[in-house]
């Protein structure tokens, strides 16, 4: 008889690693620099890789291996190694694939950090890139050259939640050889799997959804088990891993991120519908919002929209701060995914560090600002956001 695949919400609450000799219920932390070995040959064996095991946790530890194992069935992924940050998933990911004078060929609309690594760490092992810009994918082919060996692409972009066609790069990927990387972390693996739609990688900032609560950091990187190998043996040596303490917290938080996310993506679409209609709004920007201009493309790759909307207050800049003073519920802060509402200006915050025609091109006006929507009620949300909008004259 055929076994029948869970659906993703049983997963999330039942993938578990093994119970201990007390039969606990829930997973213990396993809070161990290190583990023992039973004799010499077991501890050689081991060392040797010719055993399957714990044996340092810089290594792997429990924990992480529940953390990891349920975001790669969530992803439908092969293997994964966990981080002690997102950018630390991003860099580590990035060095263990690329040698001196590889080319990256990126999304013009990536995260502030991502972009400062690409070009002032990684030229220092003269690793170069070149950005494509997600409405012209028809460009991208031409912009590839001999030494190009990852394509890499943020969707739902930060801040701007603009959407890349993932299937259309999924198929330019394989045509070239190239490794195909999807930081999915606005999305969640429980809206957007992009290993369907072709990536070989997919990277998470845990910090964000997966914890839903702003209490830990913490990133994840899953996919194909040839490169995730890869991935490991660099980190096991460099030691970005993943606390144990944070991995239990994360794998906990999994178990409730269907629920949490649907009621995110409620609230975002209601607080999107009002400020869509608000006479003091230039434009409001959210996936499932009919007038995004990539809607229909949102629908195919997403089961809802997000969190995360973007909006441009009429005045520019000086509107723009009028309107993060007059903000008395939701919280003024540059991370996103918690269970409160939070408000953010990319230009002055999270992509500061590029220049201000960089910002334009990526779509980030002096105006714009981030609203990571919580679990409020929304009616409260709204209400925040009518009243700090009433003070811009």
């Amino acid at each position: 008889m055929k076994k029948r695949k869970k659906k993703f919400e049983t997963d999330a609450v039942r993938t578990q690693i093994e119970r201990s000799q007390y039969l606990e219920h829930s997973s213990p932390v396993y809070l161990t620099s290190s583990f023992v070995f039973e004799d010499a040959e077991d501890m050689r064996a081991s060392f040797a890789e010719e055993k399957d095991r714990n044996i340092y946790s810089r290594y792997a530890n429990p924990n992480s291996t529940e953390f990891i194992e349920k975001v790669c069935r969530m992803e439908g992924a092969e293997a994964g190694f966990a981080f002690a940050s997102g950018m630390a998933a991003v860099f580590s990911t990035f060095a263990s694939l690329l040698n001196s004078g590889d080319h990256i060929l990126a999304a013009r609309n990536i995260f502030g950090s991502t972009h400062s690594l690409f070009t002032q760490f990684f030229p220092k092992w003269q690793i170069t890139h070149s950005y494509f810009r997600i409405d012209d994918l028809e460009g991208i082919e031409e912009m590839i050259t001999p030494k190009t060996r990852i394509l890499y692409a943020e969707s739902p972009t930060n801040p701007g939640v603009d959407l890349v066609d993932l299937e259309q790069l999924g198929r330019i990927a394989k045509k070239h050889d190239l490794i195909f990387i999807v930081d999915n972390c606005f999305a969640t693996p429980y809206l957007q799997q992009p290993i369907r739609f072709g990536a070989d990688l997919v990277i998470h900032s845990g910090t964000k959804l997966m914890d839903g609560q702003g209490r830990v950091l913490a990133g994840i990187t899953v996919g194909r088990a040839d490169l995730v190998d890869r991935i490991y043996r660099f980190s096991r040596i460099t030691g970005p891993t993943l606390s144990p303490f944070n991995a239990w917290i994360l794998s906990k938080s999994l178990e409730t991120l269907a629920l949490r996310v649907d009621r995110h993506c409620s609230n975002a679409l209601e607080v999107a519908r009002y400020l869509e209609g608000h006479e003091k709004i230039n434009w409001v920007k959210y996936p499932f919002l009919p007038s995004h201009p990539q809607y229909d493309l949102a629908r195919k790759q997403m089961k809802a929209g997000g969190c995360v909307v973007a909006f441009e207050v009429k005045g520019g800049l000086e509107a723009g701060r009028a309107f993060f003073d007059g903000i008395e519920l939701l919280s003024l802060s540059a991370n996103l995914g918690d269970s409160r509402s939070i408000v953010t200006h990319p230009a002055s915050t999270t992509h500061s560090k590029l220049t201000d025609e960089e910002r334009l091109e990526s779509g980030i006006t002096p105006g714009m600002v981030r609203i990571s929507v919580g679990l409020e009620h929304v009616e409260d949300i709204v209400a925040d956001i009518a009243q700090s909008l009433e003070r811009i004259s």
